[in-house]
């Protein structure tokens, strides 16, 4: 029974981490002043689940679905999550991409409870004190944007609370990390969106973005503030742009717990695509070479895995790094360009400059290529047939979500490439027949990596996340992909499967955080066993 010392009655029935709704029982009801409050019958949870899945079963459009989960979630999180984890495969791309990216694009519009935690930049100074005004005083998991760079559809604002929230609601649903421990923030520092800005009903400050200086003032303001307040905490930095992803990582990484799932995380589940495809391919990673479209944060964060994985392999770094070339919008990147940042220098060649894609994929000839551009259908068949004429199985990943940013789809891939196409995306596609042959597309989501980095991170109290835990992590995901499923071309565990295959994620992590001394426990002799000690179910307290 909740403890009678807090809420009770119509405050309980508010309080979203003990509200029962109607599966408070007939004592419950009379202890705690519910009687009258209720219909009458108390209900099981098994249920409730069962009427929230019919009640969605009665919507036909994805941000309906989206928004009755989201305000299930605001009065009910334990129900939340039983509904969440019943079927994690088909509630992913409700309370995560794709439909949050359009949640995204009109929260001012749909906005109802407020979740999470906001920090205006125009709070400098103070941001220790605002962040102690959260009730939840252990908080092990911050997921933060600033919202310039939400998905592939740009500065949303704080509209882009929408991804740290689904972030960490897939934390849960899909690796056990207790609900309780996670905090959703974004940093308002303005947006330079002009629509935004004109728009009545915008929610955030209606300035431009702060830049320079002060804007690294104020993050390293926030940093700080979370180390003093929550010593345990790992920050999670999500959708910011290029410009201030990378140095953001680079102060931080070695100085606290803290990674960025845009570079990392998506640089660990196409990493983990890869070992997938050479599975099917039979080749070695040291002889792959990559072509990325896209030269941001995400497309060095992989080609820089990937090179770290090669030199683990015992191929030299400055050779790995030869093997992944960036292609974007001003073409190849070669060491002759003025216009390359630093975190791009690593990976120019000495090579004369290309102008299109496709002249770039037949003069490097490489055996994959990927596509982080946001900008979709520019693997086209041209680029596709090319691929296919250099290459017996070719690797086609176009990455860049959601939808309706994707470089290409799976059917076209496979059928420019009449079928040999080893291909994974960033957003869910269909299964694709193909001469008779029923082929199977693998999405490469983060979702596989960090929910299951973040409960090996809860469970063993690390102090730090390293870039060779994102490359133990993606072999761990790779390992797990059976030969019935690589023969129908797919190259991640099913999502159907989420739950069991981020335990095991998480558990080759842990190993890892022990063996490097990386955790703040002692080391258990059964490290699963840890692991699945931790995992929160979703059950009404007695």
């Amino acid at each position: 029974m909740p403890d009678q010392s807090a809420d009770s009655g119509y405050a309980l029935l508010r309080n979203p981490r003990l509200n029962k709704g109607s599966a408070f029982s007939e004592e419950e009801r009379r202890a705690l002043d519910l009687e009258g409050l209720l219909p009458p019958v108390p209900t099981t949870l098994g249920l409730q689940v069962a009427r929230i899945h019919a009640e969605l079963g009665n919507l036909d459009n994805d941000l309906q679905k989206y928004l009755l989960l989201s305000d299930l979630q605001a009065r009910n999180e334990t129900l939340f999550y039983a509904v969440l984890m019943s079927d994690p495969a088909s509630f992913m791309p409700l309370v995560y991409t794709p439909t949050v990216g359009e949640a995204c694009q009109k929260f001012d519009h749909i906005f109802r409870a407020s979740r999470g935690f906001y920090l205006p930049i125009t709070a400098r100074g103070r941001l220790k004190e605002l962040l102690d005004n959260w009730p939840m005083k252990d908080v092990r998991f911050i997921v933060v944007t600033d919202g310039e760079r939400i998905l592939g559809l740009g500065d949303l604002g704080v509209g882009g609370m929408g991804i740290p929230i689904g972030k960490l609601a897939l934390y849960t649903a899909c690796a056990g990390v207790p609900p309780e421990y996670c905090l959703p923030i974004t940093l308002d520092v303005g947006t330079n969106n002009e629509s935004l800005l004109e728009d009545p009903l915008y929610l955030g400050l209606r300035q431009h973005r702060v830049r320079g200086a002060d804007y690294m003032t104020f993050i390293n303001e926030f940093v700080q503030a979370v180390q003093v307040l929550y010593p345990k905490c790992c920050i999670q930095w999500e959708d910011f742009a290029n410009i201030n992803a990378v140095p953001i990582l680079e102060t931080y990484r070695d100085k606290v717990c803290t990674y960025n799932d845009d570079i990392q995380g998506t640089a660990a589940v196409a990493l983990a695509g890869m070992y997938g495809a050479l599975r099917i391919s039979g080749q070695k990673l040291t002889d792959q070479r990559f072509l990325f479209l896209g030269g941001g944060s995400a497309a060095t964060g992989i080609a820089e895995l990937i090179s770290q994985a090669m030199a683990l392999e015992g191929l030299d770094i400055a050779a790995a790094r030869a093997r992944n070339t960036l292609f974007d919008i001003n073409g190849l990147m070669v060491r002759s360009r003025t216009d390359l940042a630093d975190f791009q220098k690593p990976f120019a060649l000495d090579h004369a400059p290309v102008s299109t894609f496709v002249e770039a994929v037949r003069a490097l000839r490489p055996t994959g290529i990927i596509g982080v551009s946001t900008v979709p259908k520019l693997f086209n068949q041209r680029v596709i047939e090319a691929m296919a004429e250099i290459n017996e199985r070719p690797i086609i990943f176009p990455y860049s979500n959601p939808t309706s940013r994707s470089e290409c789809t799976a059917e076209e891939a496979y059928r420019w490439s009449g079928g040999r196409a080893i291909f994974a995306s960033g957003s869910p596609f269909g299964p694709v027949e193909i001469a008779g042959k029923i082929l199977v597309p693998g999405q490469g989501n983060n979702v596989y990596i960090f929910p299951a980095m973040g409960m090996a991170v809860f469970a063993t109290e690390a102090t730090r996340v390293t870039e060779e835990m994102f490359i133990v992590a993606a072999k761990a995901v790779a390992e797990q992909v059976t030969d019935k499923s690589l023969a129908t071309g797919l190259i991640y565990p099913p999502q159907s499967q989420i739950f069991q295959a981020s335990l095991h994620v998480a558990a080759r992590v842990a190993e890892y955080i022990f063996d490097h001394n990386l955790a703040r426990i002692e080391r258990p002799a059964d490290i699963a066993g840890l692991i699945a000690s931790r995992v929160y179910h979703p059950a009404y307290a007695a």
